[in-house]
């Protein structure tokens, strides 16, 4: 398998490479060292010493040789390979006992005669000569300026493998062990990221190899990329005929094998287990065996024989159905894939309501899938079917299908004159069309849905359609419409006894109370509503009050408060399979109103790089661009102009408020006030006529500073009313009493007094904020005192403008600190961590860790420190 390269940048190898270096540095001084480089195929071993050794090439002598997985391998091949490149030295291949002595003498004694870093590569397919030698440098290695580097698979090598004796003969004393991890859901992620595909799924199906990452996400998106197939298959020929068929066996069944199904399904074949774990190819798991990734259970089920895969997975049926019969999941998989249609239509639909009741939505959404596939007729057994899956599809944040799906169910509903159902259908329609930002599209069929039910008994179905209606009117922030229909859908819920609509529609009137500014009693109710669904297991509605409590706080620039339940919902959506883009955008958003611009900025483009709904979208532009315009970044316009083609479609306060008056900023910033006014204005009347505190105050504030507008009503938020009123001090106290550190010094700068402004200008170059920094020095300026003409001195000593975090992070990575160590250090989380140590690399323009501390000695910031 070819080790991945560059593609990868090395991430998580940073121990890896200070180790090697650390072992140089022994070899350098006169004291050899050996190095085993291990690690499973494709986790990045050469690439790691090919890294290593590009670094000392100039300085050192750098030779490699490797071991080829030969049917009878050339003795001392890679030997002779390092010995061909050893200037001087007669690599003539010895063919006696004694002359192959005298060659590893003399072989050593060229290792004396100059520092040098030799490469065996996998040496696991050493040959019995070339083990020998590696044997005799090794136990004479202590006084050679010499570094052996030996890379091998560690999961081939099991305890009968020539190898393991070699390495437990060569003395502690000058042997260190580098031992490579596959990479962790966060550099797949950073990854898929660079490469603008979603991260979705990937390290799950490759558990975080590098090799496989890197091919997944260069391919086309099918299962298994040409290069891994290879790769796999390569490896699976070198087993006997009866450990093929084992893992053919070990192939059908997703995830692990139990042992007792796999001696039903292997047979006779069983008894070469052991086999295929020495390979591998195998690796046991806490309830049987398993292939290493998914993807190498995949590559080897593609390759099977129709017949064969049938009657496996056939032959794993008939086990579960007499030995398993609660495991529904798996017996609709084996049922499916033995193409029993009887079987699939039995099983699929218990498993994915099971499946959805434990809050495994995706699971549920695919027995859903799976059900669909064989059942043809066009009756109310399929419409359950789909309305099964719209719901799981829609859950798991797959919109586009949701709505599709939906609509499947309308028609045949209407087509089966189900009257109920088709209103029931017609009030879930809206559910996706928000999320799509289709808000004229949801109006029409939630008032569908109501003039259908009311005409029929009333019951759980017109419940759900009343607190639909007031979900559309809270989004439109209709507020006390959407506090009349909630208490229509509470009085109704609770009548009929349905707790789930009943959470639903205190959810519905809270967050209504929420964007109203009444905080206090919309968030009693939403807390109302999260002790009704918590109280009955309701997954979905737990989700529902965190997010309104999240999103519906942040919009009130109760940022503290909003992060905290942003990250109760994102911890519980996370363990229930559901869709978490929203709430992450609106954690992007709030990062950045709090002055974390690099966390803001780093999670919003996290989520631009995946395939998110347009209303997660709209926000994450939204964060995006803020960052960028005040920081003076390229790409704001573009990010905003995204943004704004996304949000007209729903035409709603809710996206166009933030956005125009994002806009706006950006205008005023850009010296355009002319434009500024045009954004503001906008969507300033619908702000009006709503009262949305925030907004209307953000809105009328443009204005007032584009000279369009005197006075605003005296409703709107606080900190923008005391701006507009002159009132800089206070508006930047009131500011500063929510966490907003950009928008405190801001109203600072609009203030004539030389010390207000000074405490501006330190603000805004603590956060880089050099447009709106340039307008305050330019203010001072005007008023006759002294001010640098460009960052002040702490800053000029700073070129590279680092944050104070920034810099106490740089530190530790001068330090050789890893991110785990550092986010320990300075309690902080990883992720965060992560986030600053992108920041650095961004802005000192460098590719690396090494780099970056390079770079930053050179321009003397890590000096002057």
């Amino acid at each position: 398998m070819t080790e991945v390269a560059a593609g990868a940048d090395l991430l998580e190898r940073d121990d890896a490479r200070a180790r090697l270096d650390a072992d140089l540095e022994h070899a350098r001084l006169g004291v050899g060292r050996v190095v085993l480089v291990g690690g499973e195929a494709g986790v990045g071993k050469t690439s790691v010493v090919r890294s290593f050794t590009a670094r000392h090439e100039q300085a050192l002598r750098v030779v490699w040789g490797a071991c080829e997985a030969l049917f009878t391998p050339r003795p001392l091949g890679p030997v002779l390979d390092i010995a061909q490149r050893l200037e001087g030295f007669q690599a003539v291949a010895p063919t006696t006992d004694t002359e192959r002595a005298g060659f590893f003498a003399a072989f050593l004694d060229e290792l004396r005669s100059h520092p040098t870093i030799a490469v065996f590569e996998d040496v696991h397919w050493a040959d019995e000569a070339t083990l020998d030698a590696l044997k005799y440098l090794g136990r004479r290695i202590d006084d050679v300026p010499a570094m052996l580097v030996l890379t091998f698979r560690d999961d081939e090598v099991g305890s009968n493998h020539p190898l393991r004796q070699v390495l437990g003969d060569l003395p502690s004393s000058v042997t260190s062990r580098v031992t490579l991890q596959p990479l962790s859901v966060v550099a797949v992620a950073e990854l898929a990221r660079r490469a603008e595909k979603s991260a979705r799924g990937i390290h799950e199906a490759t558990g975080g190899n590098p090799f496989f990452v890197t091919e997944v996400l260069a391919g086309d998106g099918g299962d298994v990329p040409t290069t891994v197939r290879d790769a796999v298959l390569t490896r699976a020929s070198r087993l006997s005929a009866g450990g093929r068929r084992l893992l053919d066996a070990v192939a059908v069944v997703p995830a692990s094998v139990e042992v007792w199904l796999l001696e039903e399904l292997a047979g006779e074949d069983f008894t070469h287990l052991a086999e295929c774990l020495a390979s591998g190819m195998l690796t046991p798991t806490r309830s049987g065996v398993g292939f290493r990734h998914e993807l190498g259970r995949l590559a080897i089920e593609h390759e099977l024989a129709p017949d064969r895969r049938i009657l496996l997975n056939e032959k794993a049926f008939r086990a579960l159905a007499a030995h398993a019969p609660d495991d529904l999941s798996a017996l609709a998989h084996h049922a499916d894939a033995a193409a029993n249609s009887d079987a699939v239509l039995r099983f699929a639909p218990a498993a994915a309501r099971r499946a959805s009741d434990v809050g495994a939505h995706r699971e549920a959404a695919e027995h859903y899938a799976r059900a669909l596939s064989y059942h043809a007729a066009e009756d109310a057994a399929r419409l359950s079917l789909l309305e099964g899956y719209a719901l799981e599809i829609g859950l798991t944040g797959r919109y586009a299908e949701a709505l599709e799906v939906r609509r499947a169910a309308i028609a045949l509903a209407r087509d089966l004159g189900d009257r109920l159902r088709l209103g029931e259908n017609l009030a879930r329609l809206p559910l996706a069309m928000i999320s799509l930002g289709l808000n004229d599209d949801a109006e029409k069929a939630s008032r569908e849905s109501v003039e259908i039910l009311e005409q029929l008994p009333p019951g759980r179905e017109l419940a759900y359609a009343y607190s639909a209606q007031g979900t559309l009117r809270m989004l439109s922030r209709d507020n006390a419409e959407g506090v009349r229909w909630g208490k229509r859908a509470l009085d109704l819920a609770v009548q009929v006894g349905d707790a789930d609509i009943e959470a639903l529609a205190l959810n519905t009137i809270g967050t209504s109370y929420v964007m109203a500014g009444e905080i206090e009693v919309g968030g009693g109710y939403l807390e109302r509503s999260l002790d009704v669904a918590t109280e009955h297991d309701l997954h979905q509605r737990v989700a529902s009050a965190y997010s309104m409590l999240a999103s519906g706080l942040g919009e009130m620039y109760e940022l503290e408060e909003s992060q905290r339940w942003a990250g109760e919902f994102v911890a519980f959506a996370t363990r229930h399979d559901l869709d978490t883009a929203y709430i992450r955008s609106w954690l992007a958003a709030t990062h950045v109103y709090l002055g974390r611009w690099d966390e803001g900025a780093a999670l919003a483009q996290e989520l631009l790089a995946d395939e998110i709904s347009a209303i997660s979208r709209i926000t994450a532009l939204i964060a995006l661009g803020r960052v960028r315009m005040r920081r003076g970044d390229p790409g704001s316009a573009d990010v905003l102009d995204e943004a704004l083609d996304a949000a007209l479609a729903g035409g709603h306060l809710q996206r166009l408020g933030h956005l125009r008056a994002a806009r706006a900023e950006a205008a005023w910033l850009a010296g355009d006030p002319t434009r500024a006014v045009a954004e503001a204005c906008a969507v300033y009347e619908l702000a009006l006529e709503k009262r949305h505190l925030w907004f209307a105050g953000e809105l009328a504030y443009w204005q007032w500073k584009a000279g369009a507008l005197d006075m605003a009503p005296d409703w709107i938020a606080e900190p923008y009313a005391r701006q507009i009123a002159g009132d800089a001090r206070g508006a930047a106290e009131a500011w500063a009493s929510r966490g907003c550190v950009y928008e405190a010094a801001r109203a600072l700068s609009e203030s004539g007094d030389e010390a207000l402004l000074r405490e501006a200008l330190t603000g805004l170059e603590r956060l880089g904020a050099q447009p709106l920094a340039r307008s305050v020095r330019q203010s001072l300026r005007t008023l006759g005192a002294s001010v640098p003409r460009g960052p002040r001195a702490s800053t000029r000593e700073n070129p590279a403008a680092l944050t104070a975090r920034e810099f106490g992070v740089l530190e530790l990575v001068a330090q050789g600190l890893r991110n785990a160590e550092i986010a320990d250090r300075l309690v902080l989380s990883r992720r965060t961590v992560d986030h600053h140590v992108s920041a650095i690399l961004r802005k000192l323009d460098a590719r690396t860790r090494g780099e970056a501390v390079a770079t930053a000695t050179h321009l003397g910031i890590l000096e002057d420190r």
